[in-house]
């Protein structure tokens, strides 16, 4: 404790350029502090301070010895806030951006239980599918859907982000079941425009990444419009099951070609790296992952489809189509 209370008594002195400043901030006399940062120099074995009787300098070692003063008392208070927040009841706006879809369908019912769960929290929920800044825009944390850019932000997976082709038994029934990921250059695909290449979809053949080009009569910004437009029999849609996860129980829409669709996306919930995370934020990471985790609920039906031998049955217990 002595020698934190000298780094102290030295760092004041720093910041104030007076010794009379300091022991004013200390609460202490100015005698104690002048005897406290010789009792340090001397335990050093080095000048820290230059002083005259106009000013006070630093010396080259008193630099380098302030600058990691202030890092070991500031690691000291965030760990004393660390437990603090623990053991605090978490409280407070929460600031949170989120996909329009993805916050509809599955944020609404989950923010519901979280603050009957944690009442002295208050949520400001913002959705929209644009790309915010949270530093800049002053949000707590984000939810973000797919591979995540390289950031400073720290991010924490929340559930898997599969993503199926399918398309209606009526759509199926009429143009047939594709395939290999090349027939669907033949078919009628539904567009989702919010991603940097939308007319050119991914697939895993053989190990390797395989682009196919894609066309059809919708075009759309919106994942929610493109569901209901397949479950109306217009075309296959390459959808998030978050999405279409109800459908594919129901049997309005079954899914094809699972073994060739990437699924390295992931639900995260991302936010600024601060120092420690505040309580509210955390709860509400932790809820969120609680909630949905890596057999999400949205994803039952379809893994409910993948069977031991191979065979892939769809949606309610229909099988695909044959060839």
């Amino acid at each position: 404790m002595d020698r934190l209370d000298d780094m102290l008594a030295f760092i004041k002195v720093v910041d104030t350029k007076s010794f009379t400043a300091a022991a004013d901030r200390l609460n202490l006399s100015k005698s104690v502090v002048s005897r406290r940062i010789g009792e340090l120099e001397n335990r050093l074995g080095a000048r820290l301070l230059n002083r005259t009787t106009r000013k006070l300098s630093l010396t080259e070692v008193g630099q380098a010895y302030y600058e990691r003063c202030t890092r070991i008392l500031a690691d000291l208070e965030e760990a004393e806030q660390a437990v603090a927040d623990l053991h605090a009841a978490p409280r407070g706006r929460l600031r949170v951006n989120a996909p329009v879809s993805f916050g509809v369908m599955h944020l609404a019912p989950a923010v519901a239980e979280f603050l009957e769960r944690y009442p002295s929290i208050e949520i400001d929920m913002d959705l929209n599918d644009r790309y915010v800044d949270l530093v800049d825009e002053g949000y707590d944390l984000a939810i973000r859907i797919g591979r995540l850019r390289d950031s400073s932000l720290i991010a924490r997976r929340l559930a898997p982000a599969r993503t199926v082709l399918c398309a209606s038994p009526a759509y199926l029934l009429a143009h047939g079941t594709p395939r290999t990921p090349e027939d669907l250059a033949n078919h009628r695909c539904l567009i989702y425009t919010n991603i940097p290449t939308p007319d050119v979809w991914p697939f895993q053949v053989g190990g390797e990444t395989r682009n196919v080009r894609v066309s059809g009569p919708l075009r759309g910004n919106n994942g929610d419009l493109l569901r209901e437009a397949a479950i109306a029999g217009i075309g296959i849609v390459l959808s998030p099951t978050f999405l279409c996860g109800d459908a594919l129980a129901s049997g309005r829409l079954l899914s094809f070609l699972a073994e060739h669709v990437p699924s390295e996306a992931s639900v995260n919930a991302v936010y600024p790296q601060n120092r420690h995370l505040s309580p509210k934020v955390r709860v509400f990471v932790d809820f969120l992952v609680e909630r949905f985790g890596p057999r999400p609920y949205w994803d039952c039906a379809l893994l409910e489809t993948l069977q031991p031998d191979g065979i892939e049955v769809v949606g309610a217990g229909h099988v695909l189509p044959p060839p």
